[in-house]
């Protein structure tokens, strides 16, 4: 699927907190991995030369230095991007000021509408990432959208790339207002879940498993991630109000903070 990981680094700590678990990505998958760091200016060029070497080297990681484009530092990772087929980019949701100031909303959103493809975003820490040696699962919360289930595909193909299993989530949110025709809650989540994970199973060649959460989906689904150990999330931006509540959206953006693992995100 992917024969490359690019992961942006920007001179901060923070920035690079994405580069242990990309390398044990790369390593289980046999794709490359590279370091990119991107400079205002032209006398930024040597010094960030030399910090992103020392920092590829001992992860065996190819090191790449640019000053950013006229267009922006967005343009420059998305053109790298472009220029090597099969490339993934993971990089985190911000870090300091400067050229590198990958704010989730300004540069990765950036990189995220310009690229056209899904990436991975990890939102750094300060006592660092969660561990993560290795990814097991994909965890996928639905909605019952089409706009929440158009990453299924894609999520589906990274868990096949990575050799991990799909986990189906669903979330109960008692706030919700049932139409009293509509089944119950428990009923109805556990009926899509399940025929969702069958159907993923049989159309993309996964194993796949499924959950019904209950709570709020921004606060049910991040404590459940993090439970696992060895998963990541994937998902859409944005989905629906509605009977089964906002999964992705504003969802997404608590998810990414909280979870504390790296998120799999696309543009419907």
């Amino acid at each position: 699927m992917y024969t490359r990981i690019l992961v942006p680094v920007d001179g901060s700590r923070f920035s690079e907190q994405l580069i242990a678990p990309a390398s044990q990505v790369a390593r289980a998958t046999g794709a490359e991995l590279a370091l990119l760091r991107v400079v205002d200016r032209d006398d930024e060029l040597a010094g960030a030369t030399h910090y992103v070497e020392a920092l590829a080297a001992p992860v065996g990681a190819k090191a790449l230095c640019m000053r950013a484009p006229a267009a922006g530092v967005a343009a420059a990772i998305r053109d790298e991007a472009r220029r090597v087929a099969g490339t993934l980019v993971a990089m985190c949701s911000h870090g300091h000021s400067g050229a590198m100031q990958a704010m989730f909303g300004s540069v990765a959103l950036q990189v995220l509408r310009e690229l056209g493809e899904p990436l991975v975003v990890f939102r750094p820490h300060p006592d660092g990432p969660m561990a993560l040696s290795k990814v097991g699962r994909i965890v996928l919360p639905l909605d019952g959208s089409a706009l929440s289930e158009s990453i299924i595909p894609q999520a589906a193909a990274l868990a096949k790339w990575l050799g991990a299993k799909v986990v189906v989530v669903s979330v109960i949110d008692p706030s919700v207002q049932l139409d009293p025709n509509v089944p119950s809650g428990d009923v109805q989540e556990s009926g899509y879940v399940r025929s969702r994970a069958r159907e993923i199973a049989d159309r993309h060649g996964v194993p796949v498993g499924w959950e019904v959460l209950h709570g709020e989906p921004k606060e049910a689904i991040p404590p459940f991630v993090r439970s696992l150990g060895d998963a990541m999330l994937a998902m859409t931006t944005h989905g629906r109000t509605g009977l089964r509540g906002v999964i992705t959206g504003s969802v997404t953006a608590q998810c990414l903070r909280d979870a504390r693992v790296p998120v799999f995100v696309r543009l419907p």
